[in-house]
């Protein structure tokens, strides 16, 4: 057994509108922090929610009035098959091998207001985590003239609109990469001009560069470089002798537009970045600070992340800001159709070889004798 993650939560969301009318621009609802996002969850129906052989847990809430009260079958968890895991087809040997990938799903759904957000973490073969976020539910309407302004809502129906608004999520990621000692690098690819070594102009490498302490670790996605945070335990070596590690693969993802000196942008200050990095804290536990409800802003990661704390080789914890900005389309209504969110976890470096290579085949079929063996003995 070998730890990865102590604990991995949503530690706050927040849905800012982007329309200056009175009627709009006051939405901006914490919906962990105001709302209380797991008290939204939903039970989940068999061949609804949910497809499979699943197994259900309950939910124990506490009301406003502190009253526990159960929620049926809050959380789903059941495996999947999620298409090929590895394949390959040697030209020379005439043999083939195709292996299945399957996935372990668990996963809720909450209604806050208007809106439905399933929480779906994905957990497979090769080792990789992945959290996905789907949103659907119903769009907060606004009533519309043939002469109204519309640069900032999109119409979706005859003098029906959608106010443009995002969907930002922080998640709280506690890594003990094989220990609590870790390190966060971010890891850019970077073209190299054509010279001496480089006549045809085609190398490219990849700039591997400390997160030092907090204020150098408050970053932003860079889809260019192909960026990605890798966090590595430099006290433990994998059999070629680099440290051990997973990396924080973003999506294309979005930080808050809202202008910097709005109420919304000092209250979910959070949002306005992709990744922060804290020494782990136990009372440090919400991107928004414990109270985000009327608070004037400035609380949560702004806050501790001024200290400028030293964040090399200790008990780090990530934290990744990612969503959805919705410019609303007419096939938003009345119903949205699922939009996606989210990011992945993978290895590197942590496993000596693929961890997948002993995955059995699937009904014999998918398998050409002798074309494996011969990894598995390398």
């Amino acid at each position: 057994m070998r730890p990865v993650l102590y604990r991995a939560s949503v530690s706050e969301m927040v849905v800012p509108y982007g329309h200056p009318s009175p009627m709009h621009n006051w939405k901006n609802a914490f919906d962990a922090g105001e709302w209380g996002l797991g008290r939204m969850t939903q039970s989940l129906t068999l061949g609804c929610d949910c497809l499979g052989v699943i197994h259900y847990f309950d939910a124990l809430l506490s009301s406003e009035q502190g009253h526990p009260y159960s929620v049926e079958n809050a959380i789903c968890m059941h495996e999947e098959d999620y298409g090929i895991l590895w394949k390959h087809v040697d030209l020379h040997g005439g043999t083939s091998e195709v292996r299945r990938s399957r996935r372990l799903v668990i996963s809720s759904i909450a209604t806050v207001g208007n809106y439905e957000y399933g929480f779906f973490w994905y957990f497979y073969l090769d080792g990789s985590i992945q959290l996905e976020v789907k949103l659907t539910g119903v769009i907060s309407p606004m009533a519309v003239g043939s002469d109204d302004d519309l640069q900032f809502a999109g119409l979706v129906g005859p003098g029906v609109a959608g106010p443009n608004h995002q969907h930002l999520f922080n998640v709280r990621l506690d890594f003990d990469i094989d220990g609590v000692d870790n390190t966060v690098y971010e890891c850019d690819a970077e073209a190299v001009a054509p010279g001496p070594g480089n006549e045809l102009g085609n190398a490219w490498r990849s700039v591997v560069t400390p997160l030092e302490s907090e204020q150098r670790a408050i970053r932003n996605v860079d889809a260019a470089r192909s960026r990605v945070w890798k966090i590595v335990n430099p006290n433990r070596k994998n059999r070629l002798g680099q440290p051990v590690g997973y990396k924080l693969i973003p999506g294309a993802t979005p930080t808050l537009l809202a202008h910097e000196e709005s109420s919304i942008a000092k209250r979910a200050a959070f949002a306005r970045h992709n990744l922060w990095v804290t020494p782990y804290s136990p009372d440090e536990r919400r991107a928004a600070g414990e109270y985000p409800n009327q608070h004037a802003g400035g609380d949560g990661l702004p806050r501790w992340t001024a200290a400028d704390r030293a964040i090399t080789d200790t008990d780090v914890v990530v934290w990744h800001s990612f969503g959805v900005t919705h410019v609303v389309r007419p096939e938003d209504w009345p119903v949205m159709p699922v939009e996606y969110a989210g990011f992945l976890m993978a290895p590197v470096g942590f496993f000596d070889r693929n961890p997948a290579l002993d995955v059995p085949t699937a009904n014999g079929h998918c398998h050409s004798e002798g074309a494996i063996d011969g990894l598995m003995e390398s």
